[in-house]
């Protein structure tokens, strides 16, 4: 086979922040009895994670939810609802995954929260929360001909 001189490719990796919430969302009127998570009532803390590049991409998230009945609660990703994601009608657990859009990750310090629709009568769970995303490894990209 003959050799040639080749273009080192860009490296990336993929990357992700696990975030534990491990609250229950429902109105004053109605609870799941849940030992496990903290009532939350319409909108959980603010959990923060780090994201350790400052073009981090193809972001995505999975969130562990249990027993919502309705469409309509948003994730929240530094204050903002990502756009056009829901969490699905489910008995019992799920995991659901959906791409991180209308907002952006930054470098450093992000915050993950999850709110209830109020119109609803809905009392559901969430879990943990990881979210997903690749970045460029430190010692590359290197544009430099390698012999090959």
């Amino acid at each position: 086979m003959p050799r040639g001189r080749q273009l080192r490719p860009m490296t990336e990796h993929a990357t992700y922040a696990t975030v534990y919430l491990g609250a229950q969302l429902s109105p004053a009127e109605s609870s799941l009895d849940l030992d496990w998570a903290d009532n939350a009532g319409d909108r959980t803390d603010d959990h923060e994670f780090a994201v350790s590049t400052d073009d981090p991409r193809e972001a995505y998230l999975e969130i562990q939810a249990f027993d919502v009945a309705e469409y309509g609660h948003d994730v929240l990703v530094n204050g903002e609802p990502l756009s056009g994601f829901d969490l699905p009608p489910n008995e019992g657990w799920q995991l659901w995954s959906d791409t991180v859009t209308g907002v952006d990750l930054r470098e450093g310090a992000n915050t993950l929260a999850v709110a209830r629709d109020t119109a609803t009568s809905d009392a559901f769970a969430v879990g943990t929360v990881r979210i997903h995303w690749k970045e460029t490894v430190d010692d590359a990209p290197s544009t430099e001909p390698v012999d090959g």
